[in-house]
């Protein structure tokens, strides 16, 4: 099941903190009907042909029962800009580092706060595991960490 904004606003506000989403910061102007739009940390240019590594600027923390998918926004994606490793584990607490692929021609300029990738919150039934791995308490962009 897909989180609807409702809901989305619902576990944003609620006291418990196993059920919680945290989005910090929290912007109504963000909130869509079935998913949330992160925002870009610090000033960008998407080279064409490249990955770019942009940090999110909101810190995330999933609950046990919540997983997210991430797709980049419409305007970015009629430019030729794909996301790579667009999931995230229950559990999870951090900045997401977004992978971001320039296939257009042209360069794209990404502005500190330009909302650029929509998170969409999926139910996980049954979880007994929460994320625990490499990226656990990210800042900022996280470099590849190759075991």
């Amino acid at each position: 099941m897909i989180l609807s904004a409702h809901e989305i606003k619902k576990r944003f506000e609620a006291s418990a903190s196993s059920d919680q989403i945290v989005l910090s910061p929290y912007q109504l102007e963000s909130q869509q009907p079935a998913s949330y739009d992160l925002t870009c940390a610090t000033d960008t240019i998407l080279l064409s042909g490249k990955v770019t590594l942009v940090p999110s600027t909101e810190w995330i923390e999933l609950p046990h029962d919540l997983a997210a998918t991430l797709m980049c926004r419409s305007t970015l994606g009629r430019q030729g800009v794909l996301i790579g490793a667009g999931f995230v584990d229950p559990g999870f607490r951090g900045n997401l580092t977004l992978c971001l692929v320039n296939c257009g021609e042209k360069d794209i300029f990404l502005g500190a706060g330009m909302r650029i990738v929509q998170i969409i919150f999926h139910e996980v039934r049954n979880n007994t595991t929460l994320y625990n791995g490499t990226y656990q308490d990210s800042h900022g962009v996280v470099q590849a960490v190759k075991k």
